[in-house]
């Protein structure tokens, strides 16, 4: 939702722009720039009810519980695993879990949580297969960087960001204002999660009793969702060639 230095150089010489977010977002000239989204893969959709039951069911996983997958992106999220150890036993109460906790922090995480228990999984990375594992979810817990955003909206996923507030230009507290404006996510503050790790359980069990918002949620977040930015994209690089 803020383009950077280098995007906003360049804008100056492009014959057309495709931006990731809504225009209103980006100093553009109208004639020249389309707002198209991110290119995703196509696996990630909505999921039916009988498909996240499935998809639940292969992560070895209780298709009758909710399941809750709280991802930092490839390098992890120190505070938001600190947040999930911290406060799992009263997670695992009421939902399942599924940790991605980066290979940095997989020992230290590995330590801290228990190992046996079927409520639980926790990765280092997932590189295969992340569609289905959030597609499985019930609440998808993540940092706001654009293409995790794109491909949550996708998958009409109600969600719970945790800006990176210290990354360039404060790109993600842009990003999750964005969505958060028009009630597509909920936003909780870093810095306050690591002073009160138990306001993301807070929030994942709020949710998790409001399922009139959760649909809400997801709704609001698919609107932003461009299944055809790939192939419009396309487009406009073989207009702007011709």
């Amino acid at each position: 939702a803020h383009p950077g230095l280098t995007n906003r150089i360049l804008a100056r010489w492009a014959t057309a722009i495709g931006t990731g977010a809504p225009l209103q977002f980006y100093n553009y000239p109208a004639t020249k720039a389309q707002y198209v989204g991110v290119p995703v893969r196509a696996d990630f959709m909505p999921y039916k009810p009988e498909q996240q039951a499935a998809a639940k069911r292969a992560l070895g996983l209780s298709s009758e519980r909710p399941l809750v997958v709280v991802t930092g992106g490839g390098l992890g999220a120190k505070r938001l695993n600190m947040a999930v150890a911290s406060d799992l036993h009263t997670l695992l109460q009421h939902t399942n879990i599924v940790l991605i906790s980066g290979e940095a922090q997989y020992d230290e995480m590995n330590a801290l949580t228990p190992g046996d228990d079927k409520r639980f999984q926790l990765y280092p990375f997932v590189n295969q297969g992340m569609a289905k594992m959030l597609g499985a979810a019930d609440i998808v817990v993540a940092r706001a960087g654009a293409t995790t955003i794109v491909e949550l909206a996708a998958l009409a996923k109600p969600t719970i960001l945790v800006p990176n507030g210290y990354l360039t230009g404060g790109h993600q507290l842009k990003n999750a204002a964005v969505y958060a404006e028009k009630g597509a996510v909920s936003v909780l503050d870093e810095e306050e999660l690591e002073k009160e790790p138990s306001k993301l359980t807070d929030e994942i069990l709020n949710l998790l009793a409001d399922k009139t918002r959760l649909h809400a949620m997801g709704s609001a977040f698919h609107a932003f969702a461009k299944p055809n930015a790939a192939k419009d994209m396309a487009e406009m690089i073989v207009a702007a060639a011709k």
